[in-house]
């Protein structure tokens, strides 16, 4: 695949980029390059290649699940405005 002038500047327009003139023969040798790096990559077998999200092999770090209450509810409605037996209170927003 290769891109001509005009759909340089085509794409330099699609991405808002002012590009001169003089300018566009370059950008279409960057792009075909890029390009032909992009084929290059449709090359390569990866039919035995699991995915994956990282190159390091790492797991998750779990925490039990399990509920508590926090043990400090007083702490945690301290700065509350209004609060009642440990609940936050707001003002009613729609009647």
């Amino acid at each position: 695949m290769s891109v001509d002038q005009a759909t340089v500047r085509r794409i330099a327009r699609l991405a808002r980029i002012r590009s001169a003139d003089s300018e566009v023969p370059k950008l279409e040798g960057e792009l075909n390059h890029i390009l032909s790096w992009v084929e290059m990559l449709g090359e390569i077998d990866t039919d035995n290649v699991e995915p994956m999200t990282s190159v390091v092999d790492s797991t998750m770090r779990l925490r039990n699940d399990e509920v508590t209450d926090g043990g400090y509810p007083d702490r945690v409605t301290g700065n509350a405005a209004a609060s009642d037996e440990n609940f936050f209170m707001v003002p009613k927003v729609v009647e």
